[in-house]
């Protein structure tokens, strides 16, 4: 009979678990990257504007002004939603890991188990080759036992009939 690990529907359902856990962190990290992408435009928004800050007419430096203070206060905004990001893909990784891990525990499990099956087939292997074992000795025995008998009926007989003549 094949090994049948009795928690296998919970190794299935773990495993699933943890590859919903594993998209879950790749759609976390996708996010993480996507806040870092609008910084680093609104960092380059920054960068442009300050040159064309430098080139524009003196009468639009307030609104220049202005403008930069708006893509600043914004890259504050935008550096906070990356890290709320960065702690969401932590607390991802996180989460996957103990995932990982219960995974890692019923795997183990199944193969002491699986093992533990093996030795046991391999004990009753053993042992019904041991009960074949004494049973052919004491069948051996036995003939061994009757082909002596029949082999001194056969002298005495032969010695009776060569006594007689």
């Amino acid at each position: 009979m094949p090994f049948v690990y009795r928690l296998q529907k919970v190794l299935d359902f773990r495993i699933r678990k943890k590859e919903e856990q594993l998209l879950v962190l790749q759609k976390a990290q996708q996010a993480l990257y996507q806040a870092e992408m609008d910084i680093q435009r609104n960092n380059e928004e920054i960068v442009i504007t300050k040159q064309a800050q430098w080139q524009a007419d003196y009468t639009m430096m307030e609104a220049y002004d202005t403008y930069l203070h708006h893509l600043w206060e914004k890259g504050e905004q935008l550096e906070i939603v990356r890290q709320e990001k960065a702690q969401i893909v932590q607390q991802e990784v996180q989460k996957l890991v103990e995932l990982e891990q219960a995974v890692k525990v019923l795997e183990k499990h199944k193969e002491k188990s699986k093992d533990a099956y093996i030795a046991e087939q391999k004990a009753a292997e053993l042992k019904n080759m041991s009960e074949l074992g004494v049973q052919r000795y004491f069948q051996q025995a036995r003939e061994t036992r009757e082909e002596q008998e029949l082999l001194e009926q056969y002298q005495k007989d032969y010695e009776e009939n060569n006594n007689g003549y």
